[in-house]
């Protein structure tokens, strides 16, 4: 499964009341597709607000997006959580709405060791089907898998992908070591470019929400051997990689969407919209 070069961790709509909604949802699917160049859609991660959607609008979420994708785009559901049993459970629901493959993230809060983490994603792997991204990410979960254990996992068949917020020198190790099959990419808008020098093969985005073409053109420059235009590129995303993380994600995205014409409504508590002063950053940016 080829997920391509550019994903957006995609936010999740919200109208007035604080329900999902779809119709700022199936245009926001279109533009990531169409303006934004989007190779793949990840739905319900952390940028899509997963910690207070319930099930049953994760599950509508899966469906609708491999609709309106109408396979443009590749979708990856966001179904992995600190409960292995729950996110089986998680997992088959998103393979019976269709979904190209999944996000697991490693477990939050119970930090299990590196032996626990492998069993925990061998036991996913075991029950399912769909080709799996892991989903490294220490500063919101307090713990890192490291490099062996992400290596250890790599050897499962399923098991195609990472997004990894780790320091550039694991990313390179693990680039470097993994079977072929096997394919890194950073999570770190501001590592974009940087990770592909040491080996990563793409980026999971939340900049590609607004200037996922500018960030396209510049993976497409690296890999052309153009360095000096990718390095262009990357230094003129670099205020919008800070801006759109000046304040707890995805508050600043869905802000910087409003002010392109696409209103994407506010968060949920516990995070809260960002005021007009603190916005100020971003309408210099956007």
């Amino acid at each position: 499964m080829d997920f391509g070069r550019l994903m957006t961790a995609m936010a999740t709509p919200f109208d007035a009341e604080g329900s999902i909604d779809w119709e700022a949802t199936g245009r926001l699917i279109d533009y990531l597709i169409e303006e934004q160049l989007s190779d793949t859609l990840v739905i319900a991660g952390t940028t899509g607000e997963a910690p207070t959607l319930n099930e049953a609008e994760k599950e509508q979420l899966f469906r609708f997006s491999v609709q309106r994708a109408g396979g443009r785009a590749k979708i990856i559901a966001g179904t992995g959580s600190n409960d292995t049993a729950h996110t089986i459970h998680m997992t088959a629901m998103a393979e019976a709405c269709g979904v190209d493959g999944i996000l697991l993230v490693t477990p939050y809060y119970n930090k299990p060791n590196q032996e626990g983490l492998y069993q925990h994603f061998k036991a996913i792997a075991e029950s399912t089907k769909l080709p799996i991204m892991l989903y490294n990410v220490p500063s919101r979960t307090g713990i890192n898998m490291t490099t062996a254990t992400t290596l250890r996992l790599a050897e499962l068949p399923n098991v195609v992908a990472t997004k990894d917020c780790a320091p550039l020198d694991q990313l390179a190790e693990i680039a470097e070591n993994a079977p072929s099959h096997f394919r890194v990419y950073s999570g770190d808008d501001s590592a974009a470019l940087p990770a592909l020098a040491v080996g990563a093969y793409g980026i999971v985005s939340v900049a590609s929400h607004v200037i996922g073409a500018d960030m396209k053109a510049m993976i497409n420059a690296y890999l052309e051997g153009d360095v000096r235009k990718a390095s262009k590129l990357h230094a003129k995303s670099l205020p919008i990689f800070k801006g759109l993380f000046i304040y707890p994600s995805p508050a600043p995205v869905k802000y910087a969407l409003a002010l392109k014409g696409l209103s994407v409504g506010g968060v949920r508590l516990p995070l809260v919209t960002m005021t007009d002063a603190e916005g100020e950053y971003l309408r210099q940016l956007v």
